[in-house]
């Protein structure tokens, strides 16, 4: 809950401090607001990318900015094609375990 990464990022959703700022987040290492501060961030890009989950989390990692910059493809940064299918993968697993405790 109280990570601070490299390039600045805090918290459990890695929130840039101007991301934290614009969801409302006072308090980026306060657990609560971090996770909902990245909640809405979150939802806000897959809107802006039509529920595209890889363009979603590409832009959650490397930037809207940098999605855009490289025609709303996945940017060649190392970290970012790295993180967009990591985080699928763990996501794909996460909804199969979901799925096998409703049935």
């Amino acid at each position: 809950a109280r990570a601070v990464s490299p390039k600045g990022a805090l918290g459990l959703m890695q929130l840039m401090p101007a991301t934290a700022r614009r969801y409302g987040v006072a308090d980026p290492l306060d657990a609560a607001q971090n996770l909902q501060g990245g909640a809405h961030h979150l939802r806000d890009l897959l809107d802006l990318f039509s529920d595209n989950k890889e363009l979603a989390l590409a832009a959650y990692n490397a930037g809207t900015g940098a999605v855009m910059a490289h025609g709303r493809r996945i940017p060649p940064f190392a970290e970012t094609t790295r993180y967009v299918p990591a985080v699928l993968q763990s996501y794909k697993l996460l909804r199969r375990g979901t799925q096998a405790i409703e049935n």
